[in-house]
């Protein structure tokens, strides 16, 4: 038997929105034996925009039950039952959510008409409800009504079950199809050839941009647990309803994926990634030189085109740095904007200070770049080489001088006698900080698989 549902509802998920109607036809494969349908009083005020979509008013629910004094009846009428709704997961997730909070537990299979339609019924220039049935000819007296949607919705039931002459409705039933929780718009095509290897993946809308940038120690798996689950959130709806496609880039290892994950959320800027975005360090030491010829060292936020001698976390972490700068080259606190008073510079040598003009500019200058350059030379400069993306290649990441210069693949063969003649091989990628210290921790974690130029070898 065949539960199909309708709901209408005061927004787009579950867990912050409230059910307005509900209407279910229980369907034993041939016709609608029974029918249900009620208002439902949401406990909010219904937005006016939906008010005018629907036609239900607040007026009208005033009166009704709340979800809570019908949910019995509801649950009769859907366990035991497939679960079968025009974008099933929709329905299902704001049923299954409110039936929770009145103290019941759904678990049913469920269907996908949409998805269903797609595949028993190709070519259709629209799978929406609405434009889908006015090319079928089936009738809808109630359109954006419970009650009429869902008689609609079974009658396309109908037809479907009688055009399945491959049998797909059977097929996604099976308890490992993963059909039912696929969205509704993606087509399982595309997670089929989906290998099971480390890489990257990207979520597609309707015109093909992407929108989600994901990394994978095993792409299928980890594009699969974006659609296991019944998160009700409005974030996790709306992102379902924008996959359509679904396309990928093998990589050697986890770490490769991580850092093309990275380098591609920068580039593509997808809409539903939040996280990486803004993963930059705050602040940077910065040099320039004052109207008397001195060079001034500072301690400030990032700034948008310019570029730090040095990057830190956070401003406590540039002061220390910078103090330690101060002591080994006898740096002046008040040019280095540690000492901001108007005293007597702190300088041991004070009386001979920059501050004072008592030490030439050129003088000064000279153990200022001498700092920036120490502070360079302890930067490190090495190559990650790993596994590739097949047996006869590695994976070779480069860091020079402590900043992602690049990465990609070279023959299993290759031995780099120089840095240049790796670069040769090498994709050079914008790294940020993120990127770096992500490198440098792996480099410190698997210390065999990091190599220097001149010993460049196999793996073994």
């Amino acid at each position: 038997m065949y539960a199909i549902v309708d709901i209408e509802t005061t927004g787009g998920h579950a867990s912050a929105n409230g059910i307005t109607e509900i209407a279910i036809c229980i369907h034993n494969g041939n016709k609608v034996v029974q029918r249900y349908e009620t208002l439902i009083n949401p406990g909010k005020d219904i937005p006016v925009y939906i008010q005018a979509l629907t036609g239900i008013s607040n007026e009208m629910v005033q009166q009704a039950p709340t979800f809570k004094q019908v949910a019995y009846d509801i649950y009769q009428l859907l366990h035991g039952h497939v679960f079968v709704a025009h974008n099933v997961n929709f329905d299902h997730s704001f049923v299954k959510y409110h039936l929770a909070a009145a103290g019941y537990n759904l678990e049913c299979n469920k269907l996908c008409t949409v998805r269903l339609s797609r595949k028993i019924l190709p070519g259709m220039a629209s799978y929406s409800l609405g434009k889908l049935c006015r090319q079928l000819s089936i009738g809808n007296s109630a359109r954006h009504r419970a009650a009429g949607d869902a008689d609609a919705t079974a009658e396309l039931f109908t037809l479907l079950l009688n055009s399945d002459n491959e049998n797909h409705i059977t097929e996604a039933l099976k308890q490992r199809s993963k059909e039912k929780v696929l969205p509704p718009n993606l087509h399982r095509k595309f997670i089929d050839k989906l290998p099971s290897t480390p890489g990257v993946y990207y979520f597609h809308d309707n015109k093909g941009k992407v929108v989600y940038v994901g990394k994978a120690v095993n792409i299928r798996k980890r594009v699969d647990s974006h659609f296991s689950g019944n998160n009700s959130g409005a974030q996790r709806q709306e992102f379902m309803r924008h996959i359509h496609q679904v396309s990928y880039q093998e990589c050697g290892t986890e770490l490769m994926a991580l850092l093309t994950e990275a380098v591609e959320i920068k580039r593509l800027w997808p809409k539903f990634n939040r996280s990486q975005k803004k993963l930059e360090f705050n602040f940077g030491l910065y040099t320039y030189e004052d109207q008397r010829g001195y060079i001034r060292i500072a301690v400030d936020k990032r700034r948008k085109y310019s570029t730090p001698v040095h990057t830190c976390s956070s401003l406590i972490e540039g002061r220390n740095l910078l103090a330690r700068m101060m002591d080994t080259y006898n740096l002046c606190p008040k040019l280095c904007f540690i000492q901001i008073n108007n005293d007597t510079c702190t300088s041991t040598n004070a009386d001979k200070c920059a501050c004072t003009g008592h030490e030439p500019a050129d003088d000064y200058n000279q153990k200022v770049n001498q700092a920036i350059e120490g502070l360079k030379q302890a930067l490190p400069t090495f190559a990650i080489r790993d596994e590739g993306r097949k047996d006869d290649e590695h994976s070779c990441i480069l860091i020079e001088e402590g900043r992602l210069y690049g990465m990609g693949y070279v023959s299993h063969y290759f031995e780099a006698n120089s840095i240049s003649q790796l670069k040769n091989y090498l994709t050079p990628y914008p790294g940020n900080d993120y990127m770096h210290n992500m490198i440098i921790s792996h480099a410190e974690r698997y210390p065999w698989k990091k190599v220097d130029f001149g010993v460049m070898r196999e793996l073994a």
